[in-house]
């Protein structure tokens, strides 16, 4: 372990890199059954489906544990599922297996954009005070995000209200903060582990775990494995599902390695993150053996961050994830009776340790200011990183344009303006 993962190098353990992982695992395994239940309204089989995102996860966060050494992990994302279902599928009128055939195109462009250091050079350009703001926001991005997997808050006629914490889930979601912040408080290791399986116990009674039931053998892949069509790829609409996919998975991963690398205090002194080329790799990887497995777009997990919360600061911690993965092959029904309101706690706790940047903001400047604020503020309320990060990097050119201090500007900014420009007038 030592000669693979420099443990001693990065000042971690074992011990800490196992509860790392475990604790990351716990917050995504939520996408073994969401995701299935999402494709399979494109027509998908639910069962093949489970089977594609538990592998493709776990052989993408092996390239990131094996090739790039970071605390990291992969697996199918949200929001670029939906856009799959609802949208290509659903909406446009697209088979799943055109989707599929989009989401492997894509696959194969991340590498070669990966190959000739197209992506790094995105990730190393972004100004340290927006990298900073990225992680501020993505923490309370995820903070929403357990905030509505709860119950907490919900949809209503102000957009978003409190809701009933009173019963349920919400309030068995409350009640595990509370005993997950004291646990922090003491500093208790593996508090966020610990947390999850306490507040998992909290719900047997008051109704909120049950469990799941059914069938220990993972079902099987037939259904989607290599189920690719071609018809249409180089249509118009089909161009731009697959530079959609592109844009918001490679902006996602962006801000999920910056945001993450961030609080795991990774960072070269340059502002640049430590092998992030391979890092860059598997998900490019992930996303290619995913569409041919048959799932969606494979992305750098937001969660990744509540292991570096527990101290993951290596591939060991994400090699703990991808054996998981590996393992909830044969043990989903107990994965699944995990409750929304178990893991909500968690990320509520790491949305607050992932704000601490915010006081290293410079918040004199205003070129600096306003595009770091506005990154956070639209990651959570537009519900998407990538459009945080995407307002946030043009307001960013923009005011540096017109304030006289385009000097600041790299080529490669320019390249991102144009990028992101193109999104907005694509849609």
């Amino acid at each position: 372990m030592e000669k693979i993962f420099k443990l001693t190098a990065h000042k971690t353990t074992v011990r800490t890199e196992l509860l790392a992982g475990a604790t990351t695992f716990l917050t995504m395994a939520y996408i073994l059954i969401v995701n299935p239940l999402i494709l399979a309204d494109a027509g998908m089989d639910f069962g093949a489906v489970f089977t594609a995102t538990a592998l493709s996860a776990a052989i993408a966060t092996l390239v990131m544990a094996f090739l790039a050494n970071l605390p990291f992990a992969l697996a199918p994302g949200m929001g670029l599922n939906a856009f799959f279902a609802y949208t290509v599928v659903i909406t446009m009128g697209y088979s799943w297996q055109q989707a599929l055939a989009a989401v492997f195109i894509e696959g194969i462009i991340f590498i070669l954009l990966t190959a000739f250091n197209i992506r790094e050079a995105i990730v190393n350009s972004i100004p340290n005070n927006m990298k900073k703001a990225i992680s501020v926001g993505i923490g309370l991005f995820i903070a929403f995000i357990g905030l509505q997997n709860a119950g907490i808050i919900v949809g209503g006629a102000t957009l978003v209200e409190l809701g009933d914490v009173t019963h349920g889930t919400a309030l068995v979601a409350m009640i595990g903060l509370v005993i997950t912040g004291i646990l922090v408080a003491f500093k208790v290791r593996g508090a966020l582990l610990l947390g999850i399986v306490a507040t998992t116990i909290v719900g047997i009674p008051m109704g909120v775990t049950s469990w799941a039931g059914g069938s220990f053998l993972p079902p099987s892949l037939a259904p989607t494995f290599l189920a690719f069509s071609f018809k249409d790829i180089f249509s118009v609409d089909m161009i731009v599902i697959v530079f959609t996919f592109l844009f918001v998975d490679m902006f996602d991963t962006v801000g999920t390695l910056i945001g993450c690398a961030t609080k795991a205090d990774i960072l070269e002194k340059d502002g640049s993150i430590p092998k992030c080329k391979e890092a860059l790799f598997a998900d490019a990887i992930g996303t290619t053996v995913g569409a041919m497995l048959g799932t969606s777009t494979v992305t750098t997990y937001v969660e990744s961050s509540a292991g570096v919360t527990e101290g993951g600061k290596t591939g060991l911690t994400s090699l703990t994830v991808a054996v998981l993965f590996l393992v909830s092959l044969f043990l989903s029904p107990l994965f699944i009776s995990i409750p929304g309101a178990a893991t909500a706690p968690t990320l509520i706790l790491v949305g607050l340790f992932m704000i601490s940047p915010v006081k290293d903001i410079d918040f004199e400047d205003t070129t600096e200011a306003l595009p770091a604020f506005l990154t956070i503020l639209l990651m959570v309320t537009s519900y998407s990183i990538a459009n945080g990060i995407m307002y946030g990097a043009l307001s960013w050119i923009l005011l540096k344009i017109f304030t006289g201090k385009a000097k600041q500007i790299s080529p490669t900014m320019v390249i991102i303006a144009v990028l992101l420009l193109l999104k907005l007038l694509l849609g």
